[in-house]
């Protein structure tokens, strides 16, 4: 269950007696990343009572037996090991070190046990590697980093990977995203246990939003499991990133790859952790977001050389997957992030249009030498889904690229030999069809 929702699952097993909901039990393993290592840390094991928050005991417990060195070169004692575990209502794991190398089997037998007797398990970015590796994501919804997403969904095919969530609550096991996103899990949890009150509380004291909208989408890139650069299905993968400029559907990659659209779907799924459909939009819409930034032209003409048959669909799968209409995101990146020889479009109007953010259907939008002319989505006002609209990171246009003009009209990145792609970004499209 992602974190928009209002019902909590219930939990599928009664705590044991031996077991205390209050008790945090934290699990570290050596070469974790103290950043997500310390989440859990900071929410569970500071006295925060004076400022309305309830209190939590910490136990922090060693996951293996070998100094606890973490990033940096720092090492950590930790006053537990597994044994504490059998006291705890809840047991976190912040992160894993590697998700190449298998969990250390001991610790994995304690996670199960601890299910087993009714506790909560949590496991924050990469510690979902270490739950799906004690068999405890078997049949569920779960996430991570968007950048291990589709690595955790073919290494265990059982598990229901959803790359777009900042966290997933399945009731009794829990999971998020990368950093930050472990903070907003664990406001979820205070949230859960002891209402939005002392949740509001904890995240005033920490100085961040009590819940924040929206999920991982904003921040996809094109990268794909290192496994792919072998796999036959790469060469159409290729392809399709050569000719994003050109309008094709699922059926015409499948047809590229002597596939079935069936035997097409289940093998592009366990290869990305990703829907074929939902891949193309996504790759679709970075187009867009790339020719946004780095060229002048106007949606209707980005729209055509993304493959969208009309500037409806991208400003469609614009919003739903980015939070914000593709003139408002362009005038807001050229605000943030002004360009050398891009023209000067005033700072009254700019700073209207960061304001505005999407939030109104009415958004300016001015090509060279014409008047500022409001565009509005067909249909009405548009329902904003986001609070926040910090355009994400993309990188600068090519060397040697004309100011204001991408290399050709085609705009096809040159695809290395190793192609790259996204995990999937975007939900479902509610249109029929196989094409964006």
């Amino acid at each position: 269950m992602s974190q928009d929702s209002t019902t909590v699952p219930e939990t599928s097993r009664k705590l044991s007696g031996r077991r205390r909901r209050e008790i945090v039990a934290v699990l570290l393993f050596s070469g974790g990343p103290i950043f997500e290592s310390s989440i859990p840390l900071s929410v569970f094991g500071i006295d925060r009572q004076d400022a309305g928050v309830p209190r939590y005991r910490l136990l922090v417990c060693a996951g293996e037996d070998v100094p606890l060195r973490t990033t940096g070169g720092l090492e950590l004692t930790a006053p537990y090991g597994l044994e504490a575990l059998s006291r705890a209502g809840t047991v976190v794991v912040p992160a894993w070190r590697s998700i190449t190398q298998p969990p250390p089997a001991a610790a994995l037998d304690a996670l199960r046990r601890a299910h087993e007797e009714g506790a909560r398990i949590v496991g924050l970015c990469t510690g979902a590697f270490v739950l799906a590796a004690a068999g405890l994501l078997d049949g569920r919804p779960a996430t991570t980093h968007w950048m291990y997403a589709p690595t955790l969904a073919k290494r265990y095919p059982s598990v229901h990977v959803d790359p777009r969530e900042l966290f997933v609550d399945d009731g009794d096991v829990l999971t998020s995203a990368g950093t930050a996103a472990g903070i907003d899990l664990c406001l979820h949890i205070v949230r859960t246990d002891h209402g939005a009150d002392a949740a509001g509380a904890l995240a005033r004291r920490l100085v961040v939003p009590p819940r924040r909208s929206g999920g991982q989408e904003r921040y996809l890139d094109r990268s794909l499991p290192e496994e792919i650069g072998a796999d036959p299905l790469a060469e159409v993968v290729a392809w399709a990133l050569e000719h994003l400029h050109e309008q094709f559907d699922v059926e015409a990659l499948a047809a590229r790859a002597y596939m079935s659209r069936r035997t097409f779907d289940r093998r592009f799924r366990s290869l990305t952790g990703s829907a074929p459909l939902q891949w193309l939009i996504t790759q679709r819409v970075l187009q867009a977001q790339r020719l946004l930034e780095t060229s002048d032209y106007s949606v209707d003409e980005v729209a055509g050389r993304c493959g969208f048959r009309s500037p409806v669909a991208l400003r469609g799968h614009f919003r739903r997957q980015l939070g914000s209409s593709p003139a408002a995101y362009r005038a807001a990146y050229r605000a943030r992030r002004p360009q050398g020889g891009a023209p000067d479009r005033g700072p009254d109007r700019l700073e209207r249009a960061e304001r505005l953010g999407g939030d109104r259907a009415e958004v300016l939008e001015q090509r060279p030498g014409e008047h500022a002319m409001p565009l509005r989505r067909p249909g009405g006002p548009v329902t904003h889904t986001s609070h926040h609209h910090h355009p994400p990171h993309s990188p600068h246009p090519p060397g040697g690229t004309e100011p204001g003009k991408p290399e050709s009209d085609a705009y096809a990145p040159a695809c290395p030999s190793r192609p790259r792609v996204a995990p999937r970004a975007v939900r479902p499209c509610p249109a029929s069809g196989n094409a964006p």
